[in-house]
């Protein structure tokens, strides 16, 4: 396991044995970062081109299977060619936005490229999304035209007439099962693509990389999801950075991807990625545990897109023979923990993990090119880890007023400079790019992106994911970093999930650690051998004072935990909650006369 909360950096002969093993793949890398770095804003290159060349080059491959479905990329091409001259017919121009409601799914993804090729830009809502979320989401597009699932008509029907931003709605149906018949005021979309020439249309001749294709929700962890844009220009990056500058699949080999197509993860990594290699991508409606192996086995799988997870999903399932039988050469993803990161790579005998950073609203990137373990990589971008005042939510100025890189081994707010070559595409609701943007950060009149996100510099351009600013918290006066005290907690065997936040406590200052756990209901919980494992594993300040137990941890759709419900409810809940008092090291529980005293100042932690 990676050591934590010490500064473990990368040396030179690091650095150089990894260099030497991948020389003679450099002149295949050079070339494609010189290809992804001519990619200019009015360069005429696009998501649609790409596609017309696969099919023309490599028609005959296959392209697509899921479930029992295949599509060759030539029948991808005619597929999505009917989807195109379809909306160009009901009159959806360059520029304009149409939504998209459906789930993972053959058709989300012609869909998607069909409105890369004529310019428009298809809004992806999230399939778990009601009620007033929804409609949030879907007003933000502004759009007339809504494309509909089977699977989710019944929650869109109990928000529509709740959408003010346009009067001529235009709903279409897409049918899945058919288990229902289109519903009145709808109509059958694929009825209608029978009657569509599956020719090229010209538009695609006319897109600009510049263009959004796409907008793709933040999880709204905090608050509403934001939409941000996402571009051609990226999506191309993608393409040559990760497809054929770090994972280089061919065309024997088949790209798994487990996740929703409206993020980013299997949007603009996972399947430009199977599309540089001119290989199969396998599309999975939704991630399931128990089908991941059996998929893998029945695909011929030889590489896979994650999150962090569900590689600990994955992890925390039984084991079986399928975790060592399979073809699978690398895996491509983000968040797989240091605590957790050998472990997974011993048992799936996995030898090359491409870890990746980045973010949807973002203009920066990591990747871990030399496969080093427990790190992000290394960017080639202009960026730099500044000094930050967690206790204050706040950058650290020098004398002159400009802010303060971090040296090798320290943590601090990592920041990308925004330039032509590295360009900041924003949300749709221009507010929100306020909050994203600092300005003159080492000279007057200089831009630099704000990440949101603590990393630590590790040396030679490479860094560690530490934390994201709101979940870091400051005791005792040191920084605790939450994502390493769950990797901790998460290696008790009692523990299915673990959130890790800060919490006041009056007439303290500071903000303690609490933990909410989610335990196996066939484990007898023992309080005191999570008390000693963590006062072994972690420094005093960062062993949590309150301990929670809940029934269930809420997740977005990114499966990333919901925590500000958490911090809200503090140790102020109806659950079971354990507090280790002042100068003890194990835990009582809270019962209703120690909370009043606790809330009344009583006790100074």
């Amino acid at each position: 396991m990676a050591k934590l909360f010490k500064n473990n950096t990368l040396s030179l002969i690091d650095i150089l044995k990894r260099i030497v093993v991948r020389i003679p793949q450099f002149p295949r890398m050079i070339h494609n970062i010189k290809k992804a770095k001519g990619i200019t804003q009015d360069s005429q290159r696009s998501i649609g081109k790409i596609i017309e060349s696969k099919a023309l080059h490599h028609g005959s491959l296959c392209a697509l299977k899921y479930q029992d479905q295949s599509f060759t990329y030539a029948e991808f091409n005619e597929m999505v060619n009917s989807y195109a001259n379809y909306l160009l017919r009901e009159g959806v121009k360059n520029g304009e936005t149409v939504i998209a409601f459906l789930e993972n799914r053959p058709e989300l993804l012609f869909l998607i490229t069909a409105c890369a090729k004529i310019g428009a830009i298809v809004s992806l809502i999230n399939p778990n999304q009601k009620g007033k979320v929804l409609i949030h989401s879907i007003e933000l597009a502004k759009s007339n035209y809504f494309f509909i699932g089977e699977e989710l008509v019944e929650p869109f029907e109990e928000v529509k007439n709740s959408i003010l931003v346009a009067t001529e709605h235009k709903y279409y149906w897409v049918s899945d099962e058919q288990l229902i018949d289109c519903p009145k005021n709808y109509t059958a979309l694929k009825r209608e693509l029978e009657h569509v020439a599956i020719e090229n249309p010209t538009t695609t001749q006319q897109i600009k990389a510049s263009q959004p294709y796409a907008y793709v929700f933040t999880s709204g962890t905090t608050g509403l999801p934001k939409a941000s844009r996402q571009t051609h220009r990226k999506w191309l990056a993608t393409y040559y950075w990760f497809g054929k500058v770090n994972m280089n699949l061919g065309i024997t080999d088949v790209m798994y991807v487990p996740l929703p197509f409206y993020h980013t993860n299997a949007l603009i990594v996972g399947w430009p990625t199977a599309l540089a290699g001119s290989c199969t991508m396998v599309m999975r409606r939704k991630f399931s545990v128990t089908d991941f192996w059996k998929d893998v086995k029945r695909y011929n799988v030889t590489a896979f897109i994650y999150i962090g997870e569900l590689c600990r999903y994955l992890l925390n399932a039984p084991e079986s023979d399928l975790d060592k039988s399979h073809s699978i050469k690398k895996i491509m993803g983000n968040g797989l923990r240091p605590d957790i990161w050998h472990q997974f790579k011993e048992r799936f005998q996995i030898k090359n993990i491409v870890e990746f950073y980045g973010a949807a609203d973002g203009n920066v990137g990591f990747t871990n090119t030399l496969n080093f373990d427990c790190t992000i990589g290394w960017c080639p971008t202009n960026f730099k880890i500044i000094k930050y005042d967690v206790e204050n939510d706040m950058p650290i100025k020098s004398s002159n007023g400009f802010l303060i890189p971090v040296r090798k081994g320290e943590t601090g707010l990592l920041i990308s400079e925004i330039s032509d070559k590295s360009v900041f595409d924003g949300y749709v609701n221009k507010e929100r790019n306020k909050d994203k943007v600092l300005l003159n950060v080492f000279k007057s009149g200089d831009y630099w992106f704000n990440s949101g996100d603590l990393l630590q510099d590790i040396g030679f351009r490479h860094a560690r994911f530490i934390d994201r600013i709101g979940d870091t918290f400051r005791w005792k006066g040191e920084n605790v970093a939450t994502a390493e005290v769950e990797g901790v907690v998460g290696n008790l065997k009692w523990v299915e999930i673990c959130a890790v936040y800060g919490v006041q406590i009056p007439n303290n200052d500071g903000r303690a650690g609490m933990v909410t756990i989610v335990k196996y209901l066939e484990e007898n919980f023992d309080i005191s051998a999570v008390a000693e494992h963590l006062h072994k594993e972690l420094p005093k300040y960062a062993v949590p004072i309150f301990i929670r137990l809940k029934d269930e941890i809420n997740y977005t759709h990114t499966h990333k935990i919901k925590k500000f419900d958490l911090k809200e409810e503090g140790f102020n809940c109806d659950d079971q909650v354990y507090v280790m008092l002042p100068k003890s090291n194990s835990y009582v529980p809270m019962d209703t006369k120690l909370l009043s005293e606790i809330n009344e100042g009583a006790y100074i932690f």
